[in-house]
């Protein structure tokens, strides 16, 4: 229906209007009855817009088609107003999800998605995209837009669903069924578009980092994979994309990582493409001969991204196991990159990897790799193998096979919430799925910024800002660094950091903290003047020796500066012995108390003998024909399986084994350490693997007095040491009363 927009002239007075609508006709103002007639007869077809924008907060009662199509100044600010909540709410970007809305009920929304673009062709669509990308440049967000997918475009689906090729597939389940129902029910779908809307950082400590550890058997492609993501070069099927990579001469020679590495990938702040440190080297200007920085790369990839991913590149040998758990368990990763080789399948350490995963609650993606060299029913094996395994009962994921930019976007959106695993096929030589990898990991948002969300919306306080929380810094390596003197590198777990922060530093082998002052930062080697909590950040620290820092100490504040005037912040508290829940995930005999093993929590590595065990009763809900059952059971025993263990048995102890859920009370065998309660840790020792999490922290008094009653029992229980019983007298003797 044609639509006439009614001009009132309003040089016209009230009165005048008012007698003509009387019907008079000897006025100044004089309009003939007919006319009149025929004017209010197609007033009920006439839409009135005005352009009172004061009156309400939504472009003056404009739908949001209105403002897509027409795009006035009024109507970009308003969407840049609701982009700007958005991105507040989500930590700086989203993934906007355009369509399947309701034009009836959208001039009164405030989700700048609810339109529908059903009835839309091409040339509209393009104008809501350029709507977008105007808002996003708005000087209250001063970011980007960048189309992610559109259902409604043939060559976008076709595009990508044929550079997979025969790859592009679901896992499990009969592929032809799930193809001819995705196909029926994409017909009847509305269309719909995803735009990544990202705000631009203000210098280097506002960007956006997610940290992605990257483990996998050994010869599976880590490094190689890591090197075709940040040189921006692909293999050549001898690994010449990892040499790059390598931090030590043995790693070259051998082609094997045996450290902890690191490596960024960036995203340009302009259009959201991958920027490279390989990129950053070629656009370097100057002459060959003119020396390099070490973090120069690093820099220029700084100074163009808006959002930063590193990469812990962590070793696949078994015999450096315990460097991947400590990268794994110190490194605090968002999310892992379980690689998996399409020719050997989950084998070998790949299977110990997805395990310490899943104890230390990260998300994991797979990406399975060679996929140009291995048969098809070889890979065919492979996926079938992955299936059952994330399947199982020891998982509990969903595993999503990752073809096209549509399901790249629904992998992302639900990653975490809803335990998708997102399954990736790529080949580091032919280039084969390697943008899929990419445009995920650039939507992928980092997960401190959902705890933090989730805490600020469970926290009624009235201080919910960083500035508030105490510092808390963790360290897991150390430099000597020329003219900078002791630099500590680890992850700011929470507060902020400046430069000239007075802190204490500790513990250490007696658990004492001293106090010392920040005297420079750098992140990802620029030098900045703050950092807040989720950064990874290296510390300079002022009149501190290599000698007095070692691994597992912890950087707090010392001046609470939100107080008035500043106060003074006791140190925090080190202790030798902690409570956690734990479970056995495998050991050959029994646990007993007087056992070792070597406890991994964050940056902490310190070996830990177990003193009590407490029996913790779970409960099991099984549904039999209906019927809820509840079995209770107590995670551990009492009864002897050796020998060996009769004494411990006898002495009232409870045993552990394999699969059993305990309350075990720890004590450190060298000194205290500062941990947290809530903490994740491993314990390890041999083939011996357990997981648990810390629930109560003894103080030096509860320790004291637990040491005391040990020793006591100790000398007790010892047949030499303990007290000889008194001689009966004999039958003849005489006693003096």
């Amino acid at each position: 229906m044609d639509k006439t927009t009614a001009i009132i002239d309003h040089r016209i007075p009230p009165s005048a209007a008012a007698a003509a609508a009387g019907g008079g006709g000897g006025g100044k103002y004089a309009v003939d009855a007919a006319m009149f007639d025929m004017l209010v007869e197609k007033a009920s077809t006439i839409t009135v817009t005005t352009n009172n924008d004061e009156d309400n907060g939504n472009g003056g009662g404009r739908t949001l088609r209105q403002m897509y199509l027409e795009q006035t100044d009024a109507d970009i600010e308003y969407l840049a107003t609701q982009l700007a909540q958005r991105l507040d709410a989500e930590g700086g970007e989203t993934v906007l999800e355009i369509g399947g809305g309701d034009d009836s009920n959208s001039n009164n929304s405030n989700d700048v998605g609810n339109v529908s673009l059903a009835d839309m062709n091409d040339t509209d669509v393009a104008a809501v995209v350029t709507a977008v990308e105007r808002a996003a440049k708005h000087p209250s967000i001063g970011g980007f837009a960048r189309l992610l997918v559109d259902s409604g475009r043939a060559d976008a689906a076709g595009t990508n669903n044929a550079s997979n090729g025969r790859h592009a597939r679901q896992i499990g389940g009969d592929n032809s069924k799930q193809t001819r129902r995705r196909e029926t029910s994409s017909d009847k779908q509305a269309r719909r578009m995803h735009i990544l809307v990202r705000r631009n950082p203000t210098g280097t400590v506002g960007i956006g980092e997610v940290r992605v550890a990257v483990v996998g058997n050994v010869d599976a492609g880590k490094s190689t994979m890591l090197g075709v993501l940040t040189q921006g070069r692909l293999d050549d099927g001898r690994g010449r994309a990892r040499v790059a990579l390598f931090r030590h001469k043995h790693e070259a020679e051998s082609g094997r990582t045996s450290s902890v590495g690191l490596e960024i990938l960036g995203f340009d702040r302009e259009t959201g493409a991958p920027v490279r440190t390989g990129d950053a080297r070629r656009l370097q200007t100057g002459s060959a001969q003119t020396s390099r920085k070490a973090g120069a790369d690093w820099q220029a990839v700084c100074a163009r991204a808006s959002k930063l991913v590193t990469f812990l590149d962590l070793a696949g040998h078994e015999k450096y196991l315990k460097t991947t758990v400590f990268g794994m368990a110190s490194g605090a990763p968002d999310y892992v990159m379980l690689m998996v080789g399409a020719n050997a399948g989950l084998s070998g350490m790949a299977r110990e990897h997805l395990g310490l995963a899943l104890a230390l609650g990260v998300p994991v993606m797979v990406v399975v790799t060679k996929i140009d060299m291995c048969p098809p029913e070889v890979l065919d094996t492979t996926l079938k193998q992955l299936t059952r395994v994330l399947r199982s009962s020891g998982c509990r994921k969903v595993p999503v096979a990752v073809g096209d930019m549509a399901t790249v976007v629904l992998a992302a959106a639900r990653f975490v919430s809803q335990r998708v695993c997102p399954v990736f096929q790529v080949s580091n030589v032919t280039g084969e799925g390697i943008d899929n990898l990419l445009a995920f990991l650039n939507i992928l948002a980092p997960a401190q910024i959902r705890q933090r969300q989730s805490s600020n919306s469970n926290d009624n306080s009235a201080s919910n800002g960083s500035a508030s929380v105490p510092l808390r810094y963790t360290v897991n390596e150390i430099f000597s660094v020329p003219h900078a003197g002791t630099v500590v590198s680890g992850v700011l777990a929470a507060g902020e950091v400046r430069v000239g922060d007075s802190v204490w530093l500790g513990p250490d082998f007696r658990g004492i903290f001293v106090p010392t002052t920040i005297k420079g930062i750098h992140r990802k080697r620029v030098e900045v003047q703050s950092a807040v909590a989720g950064q990874s950040v290296s510390l300079a620290l002022r009149k501190i020796s290599r000698q007095q820092v070692r691994n597992g100490m912890v950087v707090a504040a010392r001046i609470d500066r939100s107080a008035v005037p500043p106060l003074l912040i006791a140190p925090p508290v080190a202790s030798r012995c902690f409570e956690a829940e734990v479970v056995v995930l495998y050991h050959s005999t029994t646990i007993t108390p007087r056992y070792q093993a070597m406890v991994h929590c964050g940056c902490v590595r310190q070996t830990a003998r177990v003193l009590t065990i407490e029996r913790v009763e779970t409960a099991t809900t099984h549904s039999i024909r209906g019927v809820t059952v509840e079995v209770r059971s107590s995670g551990a025993h009492a009864e002897a399986d050796s020998a060996a263990d009769t004494s411990a048995v006898a002495n009232g102890h409870t045993l552990l084994r394999t699969g059993d859920r305990a309350r075990v009370l720890f004590q450190f065998v060298r000194h205290p350490e500062c941990l947290d309660v809530g903490s994740r840790l491993i314990f390890r020792e041999g083939r011996t693997k357990g997981v648990g999490k810390i629930t109560r922290i003894l103080s030096s008094d509860e320790e004291k007095q637990l040491l005391e009653q040990q020793s006591a029992k100790k000398f007790h229980a010892d047949p030499a040491t303990a007290p000889a019983p008194a001689l009966a007298p004999a039958s003849g003797a005489k006693h003096n009363n």
